[in-house]
């Protein structure tokens, strides 16, 4: 059978970067439609609707973060059986993870649905905008499997170095979204409920779109032996390596989750420029995890096919595809901030929103490589199994971001929850990185 691996041959620095350039691209397409929701809402309906769907996207974002996060996981071991050629048991593997984050996104939908209420109120959301975020958060859980299994499909093809493929589907599912978000708020005039339901369709599209190419793609790595439905031993083994992805994907997101509490005291108009602010950095940082996230499989991969040297040259490599990066998010946050603020809230109706969404963004825009370094350490350790020291590292990011926005921000102002971000990725990075030098990941076998 003709290997069909693609991350194990040719110049790992041009390797990893046209393969994590469509991860890049893609990325960006998921976060623009999400974006979508905000500005639609924002300009069209008004500032307590964006209001309400920041409050919300907080929450979702958590749950995106584990399905992301657990596919990245599950998948490492998706891509040593290929590095190693061993297609039966890839498939098997695949398999697998499909059937258990099935069940477990039904699982927290249900949950979501039932305890939505009770979080929001925890997290002191504003009065005037708990009703609509309450109806968004109902209609999301509700397509809560649909967004679960298209991302674990995506981590799937990313496993087997096909990335091109959730690009297109992203494209696809981002025009949809978009489109749909348009016809339900501006002229179905649904409001929060609009872009809620355009999500939960644009997703259940893609997922089933998602399933059918894989299912065909599979085909192709076909043995004489029978894949299995599910192995509990692939079970566990990838469930050890998916649970601290999953804790590392989702930092940022319950970061701002945790942290959002803090903001809510500053009153809906603070909420407002927040959620845009948060909104901007989720797009900035997506080059920075995607080069992370392909770190994983490309680690995998050749770790699987015995080519450790290559796994180094590789994070070499990334540090100066996150560094380019970097420079060109700074110049883009410190000279084009007001027309990209100004897409979510207008700076004469919404000064204290504008203001403060301004200020988030400008500032952290200056720290994005300390996340991308972060992300690519902690790519070549999920990507070998090696996980314990990069899930402390990463609870000790979240520790420093939510301890400081929530005991400092009364006393000193709003202004020091985005002074923690840099201090959590950079603390988090160390960490990481004084593990890697260490040499333990070479050491670590997951076939």
């Amino acid at each position: 059978m003709k290997n069909k691996q693609n991350l194990t041959e040719g110049a790992p620095a041009r390797t990893l970067f046209f393969f994590a350039l469509p991860m890049v691209i893609g990325n960006l397409f998921q976060q623009f439609y999400n974006m979508a929701d905000s500005i639609i809402v924002g300009r069209f309906v008004g500032e307590d609707a964006l209001a309400a769907v920041g409050a919300s996207y907080s929450f979702t974002t958590v749950f995106i973060m584990v399905a992301i996060g657990g596919g990245l996981g599950a998948s490492v071991l998706t891509s040593q059986y290929l590095g190693a050629g061993k297609f039966r048991e890839m498939r098997t593997s695949i398999h697998t993870f499909l059937v258990t984050f099935a069940v477990l996104s039904g699982i927290l939908a249900i949950l979501g649905l039932v305890c939505n209420p009770l979080i929001l109120r925890a997290l002191r959301t504003p009065e005037n905008v708990m009703d609509d975020a309450l109806l968004y958060l109902q209609i999301y859980f509700l397509g809560l499997p649909f967004m679960f299994m298209y991302n674990i499909l995506s981590a799937d093809f990313n496993a087997l170095g096909k990335s091109k493929i959730p690009l297109a589907l992203l494209i696809f599912s981002s025009v949809l979204n978009i489109g749909l978000d348009l016809f339900m708020v501006c002229i179905l005039h649904m409001g929060v409920a609009g872009v809620a339901i355009a999500t939960v369709i644009a997703q259940g599209v893609s997922a089933v779109i998602s399933f059918v190419i894989l299912i065909k793609l599979l085909k192709t790595y076909a043995t004489e032996e029978r894949a299995g439905i599910f192995d509990k031993n692939m079970f566990f083994t990838g469930t050890k390596i998916a649970i601290p992805s999953i804790i590392q994907q989702s930092i940022v997101s319950i970061g701002m989750l945790l942290t959002q509490s803090a903001v809510n005291r500053f009153g809906s108009s603070a909420l407002a420029g927040f959620s845009a602010g948060t909104r901007l950095e989720s797009i900035g940082i997506v080059p920075m995890i995607a080069v992370g996230n392909a770190m994983s499989p490309f680690t995998a991969q050749n770790l699987g096919a015995g080519k450790t040297e290559r796994v180094k040259q590789g994070y070499r490599a990334a540090y100066g595809i996150i560094i380019a990066f970097g420079v060109l998010l700074i110049a883009i946050s410190q000279l084009f901030y007001r027309p990209i603020l100004s897409a979510f809230v207008d700076p004469v109706t919404s000064p204290v929103a504008f203001e403060t969404g301004t200020a988030y963004f400008r500032f952290v825009g200056v720290f994005f490589s300390f996340l991308g370094f972060k992300a690519i350490t902690d790519g070549i350790l999920r990507g070998s199994g090696d996980v314990n020291v990069y899930m402390l590292a990463n609870l000790i990011n979240l520790g420093i971001r939510v301890s400081v926005a929530r005991i400092c921000s009364p006393i000193f102002g709003i202004q020091v929850i985005w002074y923690a971000v840099p201090m959590g990725w950079l603390a988090n990075y160390l960490i990481s990185y004084g593990w890697y030098r260490t040499g333990n990941w070479k050491k670590k076998h997951l076939l």
